[in-house]
């Protein structure tokens, strides 16, 4: 039986980073079925396209992640595809990396059955050249999840959206990814909540896609170099606010206040790393920061920072 993939990207403002990742996923050695686009970005970065292969759609109010990828599954399931391989702009699969997770795919069946919720490659940041890790929620805070290389594959609770490959079938039994997440965690929450439905979320190792993580930077404190991640005031909201939020939801207990407790360990850390080594606007992201992890608190979700 023929297996219909769909591959789906969310475009911002970088047309190389568009035109790379879409050539790198026309070029896979099984074709993709069709690209689903959504563009965020004010002015369209792509040319409509005569062909049936790409379909374009142009949000300049900006949906973000979490949207796109409701509209998309939303679509996919509709034109009853199998898979939707998930993408950010700013990946890279490699040539096989499609055909590597579609035979683990079916090896996979005979032991999980319909329950493989995605099935992902593994992630390797262009920058560090460190594996991007997928994560796991233990019992107050979501933790990476080592990365084994001396397996085929490995389980974990939530891969990184991009390079996902989502089974239609789990995608139609669990509530579809959180809108009002707009970006940041929508992975750690959807990848979860497949899991607590008994869905395996898998990482294959063999399977590699080159990936943009953030905006490392390499420093030096107490005479120990270190790599800390530089973030827009955008990023830095949404990362306090949403990591918050879930953080504290996902918890437990007594592990409720301790989630509380990491969050604001988390927040101040963050601070003083602003102060310490970001080069501008570091009022701005460390209001950023405070504002958001008060929303996460709060319960306050939704497009709230622009």
């Amino acid at each position: 039986m023929t297996v219909k993939v769909a591959a789906y990207i969310t475009l911002y403002k970088d047309k190389q980073a568009a035109i790379e990742c879409l050539q790198a996923i026309k070029s896979q050695s099984i074709p993709i079925d069709i690209i689903f686009v959504v563009d965020n970005s004010d002015q369209e970065l792509l040319e409509p396209d005569n062909t049936t292969s790409i379909l374009i759609h142009h949000h300049p109010e900006n949906i973000g992640i979490s949207q796109g990828l409701v509209l998309a599954l939303e679509w996919a399931i509709k034109e009853g595809y199998d898979f939707l391989w998930t993408f950010d702009q700013d990946s890279l699969p490699t040539k096989h990396c499609l055909e590597i997770l579609l035979n683990f795919s079916n090896k996979l069946s005979l032991e999980y059955g319909d329950k493989i919720g995605i099935i992902a490659p593994t992630p390797i940041d262009r920058k560090t050249e460190k594996v991007v890790q997928g994560a796991v929620f233990v019992k107050d805070q979501f933790i990476g999840c080592k990365h084994n290389k001396n397996v085929d594959f490995y389980e974990c609770d939530s891969p990184i959206t991009s390079g996902s490959l989502i089974s239609i079938t789990a995608a139609k039994s669990v509530a579809l990814p959180r809108a009002e997440l707009f970006i940041d965690g929508v992975d750690l929450d959807y990848g979860l909540r497949l899991r607590q439905q008994g869905f395996h979320n898998l990482i294959v190792t063999t399977a590699i896609m080159y990936h943009n993580f953030g905006n490392p930077l390499k420093v030096k404190f107490c005479q120990r170099e270190m790599i800390v991640q530089q973030y827009s005031g955008l990023r830095n909201y949404y990362i306090n606010r949403n990591h918050t939020y879930l953080e504290t939801r996902y918890a437990q207990g007594l592990y409720r206040l301790t989630s509380c407790a990491r969050r604001i360990k988390y927040l101040l850390r963050r601070i003083v790393t602003i102060l310490l080594y970001d080069p501008e606007e570091k009022t701005l992201k460390v209001w950023a920061c405070l504002l958001g992890t008060f929303h996460g608190f709060q319960g306050k979700l939704g497009k709230t920072w622009c």
